[in-house]
């Protein structure tokens, strides 16, 4: 157990983490150099070299990490999401599994579990889901409304956009996006039905700026969330600790007075 505990203390140690991410660092340098043929042909041998080198100081991470928590190690999330990104990584990748070479970039996604500061975002995004889940609902029936309404308003005239029900919450979709909605779709219709702006308009304000925004304000009142639960978290270890040395203290009073 001491070695355990020892060699747990061992790898949260600051310079540890940030060996680990600068290797995360180069390894997704060397992936990228790998899509190019200039650079494998230049230094082929050197770019896979240091790839399996990387790959080997993850499986040694994680193999300590499983060594020092045991099956505590598989409680965690975070755990379990490292060692799944470095289980793909040891698949062979021969005929058939070709496609596994192209996820060895999930690599890349350590650093998340990694770096506090990035892993506090994605809590504070998966806080949200079940917050996000009535807002998505809320904006499926704004879109199925203005769906049907667009395809019985200006189906007639512009199928290619609002000929079907799925062509029109396509439509709509990219006229939430603002993606080239005026020139491209609006305005034609526009000339055609003047006064179709007073279904476009409102439509973009209840899906862009209200809809959204109310997403947005789910995801940041859950990374404020996450960040104020590990402040207290980190609180109760400082005091923990404090009550801790103040116990010895006490301890080492009395063994004093004693003699």
């Amino acid at each position: 157990m001491a070695f355990r505990q020892r060699l747990a203390d061992w790898l949260a140690q600051p310079w540890v983490s940030n060996t680990v991410i600068g290797v995360i660092v180069l390894n997704a340098v060397v992936l990228g150099l790998e899509t190019s043929d200039t650079a494998m042909a230049a230094a082929g041998s050197w770019l896979i070299a240091v790839d399996r080198l990387c790959l080997a100081v993850f499986t040694v991470e994680i193999g300590l990490k499983l060594v020092a928590h045991g099956g505590r190690f598989f409680r965690s999330g975070w755990n379990v999401f490292d060692f799944t990104i470095v289980g793909i990584a040891l698949v062979p990748a021969g005929e058939g599994l070709s496609v596994l070479r192209a996820l060895r970039i999930l690599r890349v996604l350590r650093v998340i579990s990694v770096a506090p500061r990035l892993r506090r975002v994605v809590e504070g995004f998966v806080r949200a889901i079940p917050g996000m889940g009535s807002v998505f609902l809320l904006m499926a029936l704004v879109f199925y409304i203005g769906s049907v309404m667009a395809t019985k308003l200006f189906g007639d005239a512009f199928p290619q956009w609002f000929g079907t029900l799925g062509d029109s919450a396509y439509s709509l979709f990219q006229i939430m996006t603002l993606e080239s909605w005026s020139m491209g779709i609006v305005r034609p219709v526009m000339d055609v039905y003047p006064q179709a702006w007073a279904f476009f308009v409102p439509f973009i304000l209840v899906t862009t700026f209200a809809v959204v925004n109310l997403l947005v304000g789910l995801i940041v009142n859950s990374m404020q969330d996450a960040h104020h639960e590990e402040e207290g978290l980190r609180t109760d270890a400082y005091r923990d600790e404090v009550l801790d040395r103040l116990r010895r203290i006490e301890e080492r009073l009395s063994d004093d007075d004693r003699q």
